[in-house]
This record gives structure tokens, sequence and C-alpha cells, in this order.
């Protein structure tokens, strides 16, 4: 059921950008639950960046950056040559 969601999402995203076709991915790439602890912020040339809620998250992400890049870009359709995660600016944890 997952694999025939993921495809129905990608076709369905074809008419947005880039940035939004890999926002509306995320969560369907790392689950629902991993993907409330970051948020697809930006992207150019193949780079998703990622803001991560803590640096524990941001371990954790990091740990699985080649499967998410990978299967983002099949769901979205678009080119991830890598993603960047970085910290929210206002973590003092």
């Amino acid at each position: 059921m997952r694999d025939l969601l993921k495809g129905t999402l990608g076709r369905s995203l074809a008419g947005l950008s880039e940035e939004d076709r890999l926002a509306a991915a995320w969560p369907v790439a790392c689950g629902k639950a991993m993907a409330e602890h970051g948020t697809v912020v930006g992207y150019a040339e193949g780079v998703v960046w990622v803001e991560v809620v803590d640096v524990a998250w941001l371990r954790q992400l990091m740990s699985m950056r080649g499967q998410l890049a990978r299967e983002m870009a099949r769901i979205a359709g678009v080119k991830v040559t890598e993603i960047h995660f970085e910290s929210k600016r206002n973590d003092r944890r």
C-alpha cells in the first residue's frame, strides 16, 4: 500500500515547484513521526536543505541521509544528490 501511495503522490505533484514537491515527499520518504522533526526549507541544484528541531534528530537523520535522498528523489521526481541537515538556530539544548 505504501508503494502505491508513493507512486500516486509523485504523479499528483507534477504541477508544483521542485522544492514544494520535495516538501510534500518528505513525510512519505521518512515516515510521519520522523518527518515532524524536520522541514524542507530549500532546494537548489540537487541539494535539499532540511531544518531539524534539535541536534539529536540531526544525528538520526544524517545517519539515514542516503536512503532519504533516494526516496525523496523517487517520490518527487526531482534530482537529489545530497541532503544538507541543519539544526534550528533557536536550539538551545
